[in-house]
């Protein structure tokens, strides 16, 4: 058994983080009440969190350690699924601390430099700190240098530092490599935690056990066997209060470098040489290198981009794009994308892969389709079998984190015919549900220095190769016909004709 290792229920849980501080830039926002909080709270509650752990929030907001202490205790019994252990709530309440100050302000690093000793020494936490940038896009390099600047990233006496930077990185392949520049001019590339929220996900991080741990699958996993694959990211969603934000991003650069490129090298990566953290990414890099780059033909042939009109989702009418708070009434910003790629390598050779992602779509969902060739139809041409339906894998990331295989069975009767049947797992049925928001495993690996689901520059850069010549195309010919179509649908009729031209279609659920 591991050092250290955790065992709840006879269930080995994984190794207990290393003692540390985690240290929020941005601490008042969003994601640290939702998200990273409850987070830790999950962590302490299966004994995966170190006891010789704190927490330093920094934020402009002007309150005292006590009072941020008291709105992390709001904010666990708000969002933490079930009732609160009063034991580690407790805890909590002694093991965070809070710095105000704006990033761009010296002082702000001065104060966090004065009182990590006082707490390294409260807590006894090895001198071991990651930050966690929970802010603009606008402040990432900057945060870096100035905690380089100050000695705040330096590793010595075997003590170590990380920071966990939030996407987006960079918004086209130019400014990607810049920030990267920038961090990697003041700190190690090993010091550095891409994060993407998709891969703490069970489903993802089940997609390499299931390829390399099943002798059945990986044999046909390759252009012999497999017809195409399509990646779905659905949601019900508009952009609620982010439209400001989100008029100058777009689906295409919000969703399909990071969270959908992350997707795609997973399902289409070779076998690494083992499981190590490089061996893993080494290989989805070179998947993500591979993708052949659209030309500026390809952009209008193999890609479609949509915006949402009126509609009705779930019966309650929801309202078009142009007309959210932030959203210029003439906008031509798309909230849905789907493309076409292919990988240029031996294993998927002619394999297409259809990509898409929308906002105000007919279902909140998240999946992976892979069908299969379809099987001779010689033994059945005398029989009233009209037709073979291909089989179909379906690897559900959420809402329902499971897989299901589509296969074909005999009906009962004298005659040969054939129904489908769709076999389903679901994670909850054969391992419980434990309550998670998504961030347990991504910070539980910073604290043991697995960088194995984050992302390294080049993957980075790799993700925003892909699509930068659509981001060009697109800036020069604006969208005529926006919106395009209607909340609750499955996106535009032209995403349909992307995949019919080939004689496809595309899997829906919901």
């Amino acid at each position: 058994m591991l050092q250290g290792a955790v065992v709840v229920e006879g269930q080995n849980l994984g190794r207990r983080g290393d003692p540390c501080v985690m240290v929020i830039f941005g601490a008042a926002g969003d994601l640290t009440r939702r998200k990273l909080i409850p987070s830790l709270y999950n962590l302490a509650k299966y004994n995966l969190l170190s006891r010789e752990f704190a927490v330093i929030g920094v934020a402009r907001n002007p309150i005292s350690t006590e009072e941020f202490r008291a709105k992390v205790t709001l904010d666990l019994k708000e969002f933490v699924d079930g009732p609160l252990d009063p034991i580690i709530l407790e805890w909590f309440e002694h093991h965070v601390y809070y710095v105000t100050g704006e990033f761009a302000d010296d002082t702000t690093y001065q104060q966090l430099k004065d009182l990590l000793p006082t707490v390294d020494k409260t807590h006894n936490t090895h001198g071991n700190v990651f930050y966690y940038l929970a802010t603009a896009p606008e402040f990432f390099g900057l945060i870096v240098e100035r905690l380089a600047g100050l000695g705040l990233m330096a590793q010595e006496n075997h003590q170590w530092r990380r920071v966990i930077v939030e996407k987006p990185f960079g918004h086209d392949l130019v400014s990607a490599r810049a920030l990267n520049r920038q961090l990697l001019n003041v700190v190690d590339e090993d010091q550095i935690y891409r994060i993407d929220h998709y891969l703490g996900k069970e489903t993802v991080q089940n997609i390499l056990a299931f390829r390399f741990a099943n002798g059945i699958f990986e044999p046909i996993w390759n252009r012999r066997y497999i017809d195409h694959v399509q990646v779905s990211v659905g949601e019900t969603v508009g952009v609620e209060l982010r439209g400001g934000y989100y008029d100058t991003a777009g689906a295409l650069r919000d969703m399909v470098p990071n969270h959908i490129m992350q997707l795609m090298s997973l399902i289409a990566m070779e076998p690494p040489i083992s499981f190590q953290p490089e061996a893993v990414r080494d290989e989805q890099g070179k998947i993500l290198h591979a993708v052949q780059p659209l030309s500026s033909e390809d952009v209008l042939t193999r890609s479609v981009r949509g915006q949402y009109g009126e509609g009705e989702i779930a019966g309650h009418h929801a309202t078009a794009y142009r007309s959210e708070s932030g959203v210029p009434p003439d906008s031509r910003t798309e909230t849905f994308v789907a493309i076409k790629l292919q990988v240029d390598n031996w294993r998927w050779a002619g394999v297409p892969f259809y990509l898409r992602t929308g906002k105000r779509m007919g279902s909140r969902s998240t999946y992976i389709v892979i069908q299969f060739r379809r099987a001779p139809f010689v033994l059945f041409r005398d029989t009233e079998v009209e037709k073979l339906t291909p089989n179909q894998l379906v690897l559900h990331i959420q809402p329902e984190e499971g897989i299901a295989l589509r296969f074909a069975a005999k009906t009962p009767g004298p005659a040969m015919r054939l129904g489908i049947v769709d076999m389903n797992f679901e994670y909850s049925d054969y391992f419980g549900k434990q309550p998670s928001t998504g961030y347990e495993r991504l910070l539980h690996d910073c604290m043991v220095g697995d960088a194995t689901l984050f992302q390294r520059a080049d993957m980075v850069e790799g993700g925003w190769r892909v699509i930068s010549s659509m981001l060009d195309l697109w800036k020069a010919l604006p969208p005529r016909n926006f919106p395009n179509y209607a909340s609750g649908s499955w996106g535009p009729k032209e995403a349909d004709e992307l995949l019919e031209r080939d004689g496809r279609h595309w899997r829906n659920f919901g």
